[in-house]
């Protein structure tokens, strides 16, 4: 991931293409999922968190003007919820979420649910205590 960081042929951003993200996570096939939990009505929700609450939050991978891949989430304080990522190319869906990690913004990302490709990239379990405590924790 380095090289691809370094190579620089990818340009990243953030809160500049959510509904295109959030639909692209909708749409891209996933193994073992016949369809996707991420309906009209959550997009339209999510969409209303992202213009009117400015809590949710999305980042766009792009190559060659193209998006490529991106991930979008809620944050809480400063903990991360990640809801879905995508990736249309090789590592854009890491790069994305390696770009929000190095912004030091969030003390927590919450990936939700723990796979080996997060575990890769340090995912691991907390408790429910200790996942609280982030919550709970000041914006400061």
């Amino acid at each position: 991931m380095r090289q691809l960081r370094r190579r620089e042929t990818h340009h990243i951003t953030f809160d500049t293409a959510f509904l295109q993200v959030i639909s692209a996570c909708a749409q891209i096939k996933r193994p073992g999922q016949y369809d996707t939990w991420i309906l009209p009505e959550m997009q339209q929700a999510y969409l209303h968190l992202f213009e009117n609450e400015k809590i949710a939050h999305s980042v766009e991978v792009w190559h060659n003007n193209d998006l490529v891949g991106g991930l979008y989430g809620i944050a809480v304080g400063r903990v991360f919820c990640g809801e879905s990522m995508f990736s249309k190319a090789d590592n854009a869906s890491k790069l994305a979420l390696i770009e929000l990690v190095s912004q030091g913004q969030y003390d927590l990302i919450d990936c939700q649910v723990h796979t080996e490709h997060l575990a890769s990239l340090g995912a691991r379990h907390i408790p429910r205590a200790e996942f609280l405590r982030y919550l709970n924790r000041p914006n400061s």
